[in-house]
């Protein structure tokens, strides 16, 4: 099986993505809204932190839940901005990490 620098795809640095997330949840604890948006971001959130707390960490895994965390940001941005939460910072970090 090939790994990700055999396909070309870069790897996610797992720290940097930790870091992300920790500064995201404390974010989201700061927003006050309920809507479907804000807690799909949420979920998500919760979901990338689990997997980068397992003691088996796929990049790849990873890597998809960073990018289901951008899409929703790209999907939701005005309700998170309304909501107080700088959605554009969050992109380009991730955008960021996964070498965009």
């Amino acid at each position: 099986m090939a790994t990700s620098k055999e396909q070309g795809v870069q790897e996610v640095n797992l720290e940097e993505a930790a870091k992300l997330i920790a500064a995201l949840e404390q974010d989201l604890q700061k927003v006050s809204g309920d809507s479907r948006d804000i807690q799909r971001l949420r979920d998500e959130v919760e979901t990338l932190r689990n997997v980068l707390n397992s003691p088996v960490r796929r990049h790849h895994w990873v890597r998809d839940g960073l990018h289901s965390i951008r899409d929703v940001f790209e999907n939701a941005l005005d309700t998170a901005v309304a909501e107080g939460l700088k959605g554009g910072r969050y992109i380009a970090e991730i955008g960021r990490i996964l070498g965009m």
